[in-house]
């Protein structure tokens, strides 16, 4: 597995070594042992899939707030997707920042993303399946949204974004400055 950091501390680039053959390739994906020995030391308690189904598809900013704050391992089955995690821990030295990183069924790459960071994804390609690991339950009453296209964020979603697919919910989703974070910087780890 190769490991390697962002411009965000804690949000990694996971990439999975491929055996490949005439058949296809084989990899592992997710090894608790082998990355805890890593410093990467993760409970995860639930898998999601996602289908979008053409380019342009925004799905995000989202997060869960504490007590059941989520750390997400995400991945791209089939398709790519530009996938963003935005720094929302008060205190941090890159709040309010944001990482955009291309996952794709052909690059393997895997973003890390942990908890105090929220989260989101535009379709670089039709029909992608997202899939991704969570270290807590789904649970509505702690969700947390953040339009989009927050000016104070100021995310690149690249050329496919100019006419976004977008959820009723995260169209109606607040502004950052409207949100409270209930995330602290507890330093780097």
């Amino acid at each position: 597995m190769k490991i390697e950091e962002t411009s965000l501390p804690g949000v990694m680039i996971l990439t999975p070594r491929r055996f490949e053959d005439a058949r296809g390739f084989f990899c592992e994906v997710w090894n608790k042992q082998r990355l805890r020995e890593n410093g990467l030391d993760f409970e995860f308690v639930q898998d999601n899939q996602s289908i979008s189904r053409a380019i342009g598809v925004i799905r995000g900013l989202h997060a869960q707030a504490p007590p059941h704050a989520q750390d997400k391992l995400v991945r791209v089955g089939r398709g790519a997707v530009l996938d963003v995690a935005v720094d929302i821990r008060v205190g941090s030295p890159s709040f309010g920042k944001w990482v955009g990183v291309e996952l794709s069924a052909d690059n393997g790459r895997q973003l890390l993303i942990p908890k105090g960071f929220l989260h989101g994804f535009v379709t670089l390609s039709d029909e992608v399946e997202l899939l991704y690991k969570c270290s807590d339950y789904y649970a509505p009453d702690c969700e947390i949204s953040v339009r989009f296209d927050d000016s104070q964020l100021g995310i690149d979603w690249g050329s496919r974004a100019a006419s976004p697919i977008l959820s009723d919910k995260d169209l109606e989703a607040p502004a950052f400055a409207e949100i409270e974070s209930p995330f602290r910087y507890e330093g780097q780890k």
